[in-house]
């Protein structure tokens, strides 16, 4: 069940960055550009997953999972909000400062010891019980600060579009609010497998959440763009994505 799920996940976030990887090669958008990047992320970390649960894990594929997954696809996902929130410029620096902190990520992931064996088929290996403090205290911040950022800019949006009485903003918002929904189921699976280690409730909040983040986006790329909405809004989504 985890191997499907884990698949399933990689098959939706797979689709979905090829979508905003199409948008971001026609109209060379800073924020698909880094929507793109996120969801390739989660991607290879859902096939490292699937890969661990169906062919056993190693120490390889749990470096792997856990940097892609844990420390690193978040914080580009936050990126996109980032650049859409405060502008060109400040996303720029964020960009920057992002990619520093990527490379310093590698470096510690790919250098850290592990502790302990990791057993093949003992289910999801958990960060705290074979890594020391400087990767979960990545893995912490960083997904917790980018979740954080995703979360309040697509509440922010959802909120905005539902008090506006332009054309299309209802599908907007609902759009918007799916979006946070699938962030929060997606921040649930790091609690629900770090707390009581079940695996599979780990892998349907991965396959649920990239799911109802990816219906947000549909939902708000099926709204025309009209000059009222085009000129108001700055939120987490453009109003055809």
């Amino acid at each position: 069940m985890v191997a499907g799920l884990a698949f399933l996940a990689t098959a939706i976030a797979t689709v979905f960055a090829q979508a905003t990887g199409v948008r971001f090669t026609r109209g060379r958008k800073a924020h698909e550009r880094a929507w793109t990047i996120a969801l390739a992320l989660f991607a290879l970390a859902s096939a490292s997953l699937a890969t661990g649960a169906s062919t056993g894990w190693d120490r390889g594929t749990f470096r792997a999972f856990y940097l892609l997954g844990a420390v690193l696809c978040v914080p580009w996902l936050a990126l996109g909000t980032v650049y859409l929130l405060a502008g060109t410029k400040a996303g720029h620096r964020v960009e920057t400062g992002l990619i520093l902190f990527s490379g310093f990520a590698v470096g510690v992931m790919l250098s850290a010891p592990i502790h302990g064996a990791i057993a093949p088929d003992g289910g999801i290996p958990i960060g705290k019980e074979h890594f020391g403090v400087l990767p979960r205290v990545l893995a912490a911040s960083a997904s917790g600060l980018g979740a954080t950022v995703v979360l309040v800019g697509a509440v922010w949006s959802a909120v905005r579009f539902a008090r506006s009485r332009a054309e299309g903003t209802s599908r907007l918002a609902a759009g918007n609010a799916l979006i946070a929904l699938g962030t929060l189921v997606l921040s649930s699976g790091g609690l629900v497998q770090g707390a009581v280690g079940k695996d599979q409730a780990f892998a349907l909040t991965l396959a649920a959440g990239i799911a109802v983040i990816y219906a947000g986006f549909a939902v708000a790329s099926s709204v025309a763009r009209p000059a009222s909405v085009r000129n108001a809004r700055r939120g987490t989504l453009p109003a055809k994505v």
